[in-house]
């Protein structure tokens, strides 16, 4: 009969409690109860592919980069491209100083001798005569290059989907 008792117990004590009754637990050879608690959900995280995916779908909702990059230019006219770029441009640059605090890699001057002593390996690309082992005491600036200084990003569900389709119905 006792063991209907300690089933009974044990169930709810466990079931409202998430832990086994003591007396219980000595009488069955453990010397301490033990807790007994489902771990948390994960938190959903988003990782950088998420991010890249959700910066272009802002720039193809602010600004349809993604309709400009993927259409086929060739048959129009410099005029009509040169229009449309300087909407893209506008709108594009508005996006991104929205969310992403840009800052150049080296701030200065292009076309000057600019000296690679403190900088990260990986924030400067040598190009033209590099010399083995590819480490130069400095070169010529021929691009700051771009590093983000904050990204402030919206939370978002990771998604594939830069832009929805769109369907008028009449």
């Amino acid at each position: 009969m006792s063991r209907v008792s300690f089933a009974f117990r044990s169930f709810f004590s466990i079931l409202f409690g998430g832990e086994l009754p003591a007396d219980i637990a000595q009488a069955f050879g453990y010397s301490k109860a033990v807790p007994v608690k489902p771990a948390p959900p994960p938190k959903p995280q988003s990782g950088p592919a998420e991010g890249a995916v959700q910066i272009l779908g802002i720039l193809q909702r602010d600004a349809r980069l993604v309709d400009f990059l993927m259409e086929d230019i060739a048959a129009y006219s410099d005029e009509q491209v040169g229009a449309a770029v300087r909407d893209v441009h506008a709108q594009g640059r508005v996006a991104l100083e929205r969310y992403l605090r840009l800052q150049p890699v080296i701030d200065g001057v292009e076309g000057t001798f600019t000296k690679t002593e403190g900088l990260a390996a990986d924030s400067v690309k040598l190009i033209g005569n590099v010399p083995p082992g590819g480490k130069a005491p400095g070169g010529m600036l021929r691009h700051k290059g771009w590093k983000a200084d904050k990204v402030d990003l919206p939370t978002a569900a990771p998604t594939s989907v830069l832009a929805p389709a769109e369907l008028e119905i009449e």
